[in-house]
């Protein structure tokens, strides 16, 4: 092949070719111009370091490029990553045709019911591909090649029609998927993300099959519907504990999610006189939620009554009270779905204000000043029902020390909006994490769905002045995810997938301590393989000598294969392909021989870890009970110095074992016999 050498491309490539290994998790984008790359190969993981060995390359549309060197890389084990046209894409058999072809719609092989949609149309050539090429998308009415690969001894190339977009995402969506599928392995990944999750979609199922592909995808918890399981139900209720079982043999967590004032379809049918009502005076039924009146003393005893009996007869490790506050998204100028008016509301704002707001719809126009002070009010109301179930909550956990509390509430810093139209408001309900531990679980409101990956950053400026003052609240923020069909005009798809939703999380991760996605069942199976890879974060990782320099400001997974030392010391938290690591910066660096066992996983906050005198010793923190997961049954485990009887599950594989462990700060030592102990020495 001839050479395709362009003297300006000599000082982009210096540092990819200098080294004789390509495993260095980064990239190199050539020219000047460096698009949208470092968004999409970031959200994976990957990261660009001039003047550093790189294992990915990418060639733009027009950059210089040495053809011949960066081949001699690729079949050395390096990724190419080609756009449009060029001499080097050409050599390779990527050469446009005569014929033209209007791009505006796309079908992926990984997913080809999916309507795939680009906002501006595009006028490509269409391309011939060389003989063997792996086709990932075509235009859909035409069938041209618009994202192709071929494999090249130890790596390989992908080309594609046209740039990625702005943002990364507008037109090939499942860009990441397809790199993986020729061999790229993202550098890092994550264990931390929480998932809602309604047995509504997932009835007949094959539970445990469901929890191990949750954690293979980095879920730890899972947010459960439990209005589904407020009475009790033979046939609901063991569906309910095999659910939690097998969640928890993967080491994963399982909240009660509860969705106040919706309590349950009987209870609705059978307390008609509790019901919310609209402004119109008509039974809350608002979507799929069936309102009932808590600032009803009566109604509010009987729902405690029934939370007390849900949370009590099943293994829940926490509750989560979601958007307690009002509808709905038009506010005021929808009566019909306007809520609370209900007599209690009405009979106590009257005596404080001099007039039933009930009159404020009656009106053509209503006092502005009046109608402001009845959503003021009613802002008030929905910050004591919180104050009020975070009390009963913790009520409830005198008896059960181990279960953690989350409060979901819809944004409304970033869209202000929300404080008039559904009664939230942060800066009432923040406070109160002064006297109460929970997590503030910020949820995306679908007003902004639309908006792109950067406005997480942006949520987390706007609450960082409302959480300064208080100790431990910024670890406590979340932010939640809504991963379902927008209304609003989107593209390339409705839904948020592929590089998209891998922004979505890399990005909010980054701002927050923790993410959750909305729902499990919404998200598409071509993303849950790369989801534990986003949710990593900042991570960042550079050759050392012969370890490896890790930094992240959270805990994180690296991937590596066989025993390893960590800061020097033999390190006994690894799986079979990750070795687990706690935040902050560490070496990892080759070890000649094994821990006689290891902890494969730990859900928890791990703050250190070793192995000594036969002994596995770790130490945590958890705002909820902890799960490790075992290469060896536990023969005597030691919390902070005390013998316990553990708790342990054998793992859905047979080869694991899941030891629950309580919640807070605590030191481990696990043995797993009079063996064990010898072999440690």
């Amino acid at each position: 092949m001839r050479s395709l050498i362009k003297p300006a491309a000599a000082a982009w490539l210096l540092a990819g070719l200098a080294a004789a290994a390509v495993s260095t998790p980064s990239f190199t984008v050539a020219g000047d111009d460096a698009g949208s790359w470092p968004a999409i190969l970031s959200s994976i993981g990957f990261t660009s370091r001039p003047g550093q060995p790189a294992n990915v390359f990418i060639v733009r549309s027009g950059a210089p490029a040495d053809g011949a060197e960066l081949l001699s890389k690729v079949d050395q084990g390096a990724f190419l990553i080609l756009e449009g046209e060029s001499e080097l894409a050409a050599s390779l058999g990527f050469r446009p045709g005569k014929e033209k072809v209007v791009v505006r719609s796309e079908i992926d092989a990984r997913a080809p019911k999916l309507e795939i949609i680009w906002e501006h149309a595009l006028e490509l050539p269409r391309f011939e591909l060389p003989a063997g090429a792996r086709i990932f998308a075509r235009e859909r009415w035409t069938g041209a090649p618009l994202m192709a690969a071929v494999t090249r001894k130890a790596g390989a190339v992908l080309w594609i029609a046209a740039p990625p977009g702005e943002q990364g995402y507008e037109r090939f969506p499942y860009l990441l998927q397809a790199l993986c599928d020729l061999g790229l392995q993202p550098p890092a990944r994550a264990a931390r993300i929480w998932a809602f999750f309604d047995s509504a979609y997932r009835s007949r199922v094959d539970l445990d099959y469901f929890a191990a592909r949750w954690r293979r995808a980095g879920i730890a918890a899972l947010q459960v519907a439990a209005w589904h399981y407020w009475e009790p139900d033979p046939q609901g209720d063991e569906y309910l504990r095999r659910l939690i079982t097998a969640c928890h043999k993967q080491g994963i967590l399982v909240y009660a999610w509860l969705e106040l004032p919706h309590v349950s379809e009987k209870f609705w049918a059978d307390h008609p006189e509790w019901r919310e009502k609209t402004a119109i005076l008509q039974d809350a039924q608002l979507d799929w939620r069936k309102l009932m009146n808590l600032e009803n003393p009566a109604a509010s005893a009987e729902v405690e009554k029934g939370a007390r009996r849900l949370l009590g007869a099943f293994d829940w490790d926490g509750a989560n009270l979601a958007e307690l506050y009002f509808e709905s998204l038009e506010g005021a100028a929808n009566p019909a779905r306007f809520t609370p008016m209900n007599p209690d509301v009405r009979k106590d704002f009257q005596a404080s204000h001099g007039i039933d707001p009930l009159e404020l719809f009656s009106q053509n126009k209503p006092d502005p000043k009046t109608l402001q002070a009845f959503l003021d009010y009613r802002a008030g109301v929905a910050r004591q029902l919180q104050q009020h179930w975070i009390g009963v909550m913790e009520s409830i956990r005198t008896g059960k020390p181990d279960l953690d509390l989350v409060l979901t509430h819809v944004d409304d810093r970033f869209d202000t909006r929300m404080h008039d139209l559904i009664g939230a408001d942060a800066s009432r309900v923040l406070p109160l994490m002064s006297d109460h531990r929970f997590t503030f679980l910020i949820e995306d409101p679908a007003t902004i769905w639309n908006l792109g990956p950067q406005r997480y950053p942006q949520i987390a400026s706007r609450y960082e002045p409302l959480t300064r003052a208080i100790p431990g609240a910024a670890d406590r923020l979340a932010i939640d995810i809504n991963i379902v069909e927008r209304y609003q005009d989107v593209y390339p798809t409705k839904q948020q997938t592929g590089t998209e939703l891998f922004e979505l999380v890399h990005l909010a991760a980054q701002a927050f301590p923790r993410v959750a996605l909305y729902f499990e069942n919404s998200i598409l199976p071509p993303d849950l393989p790369l989801l534990p890879a986003a949710q990593a974060g900042a991570t960042q990782l550079e050759p050392v000598g012969d370890a490896l320099a890790v930094k992240s400001a959270e805990g994180v997974g690296v991937a590596w294969k066989g025993p390893a030392k960590v800061d020097g010391k033999l390190w006994p938290v690894r799986d079979d392909g990750t070795v687990w690591l706690p935040a902050g910066a560490h070496a990892i660096s080759a070890a000649e021989k094994d821990t006689p066992f290891r902890m494969a996983a730990f859900n928890g906050q791990l703050k250190s870890a070793a192995f000594s005198g036969g002994a596995l010793e770790f130490s945590y923190a958890s705002d909820a009970r902890a799960i490790a997961t075992l290469t060896a049954r536990p023969a005597r485990v030691e919390i902070d110095g005390e013998e316990i009887s553990p708790e342990v599950l054998a793992g859905g594989d047979g080869k694991t074992f899941a030891l629950l462990l309580p919640r807070g700060q605590h030191l481990v030592a696990i043995r797993q016999g009079s063996g064990a102990r010898a072999a440690g020495r």
